[in-house]
């Protein structure tokens, strides 16, 4: 928490104009676009990998909470 703070307070305006000057000095007008498909695939297959596993924690817990609802003698009195 404390470093976003830190972060977010370091990178104004005019630095992130100089680090996208730099970009296109280093790699160039036609490689960056190349390098920015790439890196919205990697992130694209980060999120399918934590949907999946979001996913399977959900299948392998919904039975147990179903099994502590049914437990639960306080439930029948909320109704």
């Amino acid at each position: 928490m404390i470093l976003d703070n830190i972060l977010l307070g370091i990178f104004g305006g005019p630095e992130v104009i100089v680090v996208i000057v730099l970009a296109v000095l280093l790699f160039g007008g036609k490689k960056i676009p190349e390098l920015m498909k790439g890196l919205g695939k990697g992130i694209k297959e980060f999120k399918d990998a934590t949907k999946d596993i979001k996913e399977e924690i959900n299948d392998a817990t919904g039975g147990i909470k179903e099994d502590i609802d049914s437990l639960n003698p306080l439930k029948e009195l909320k109704k």
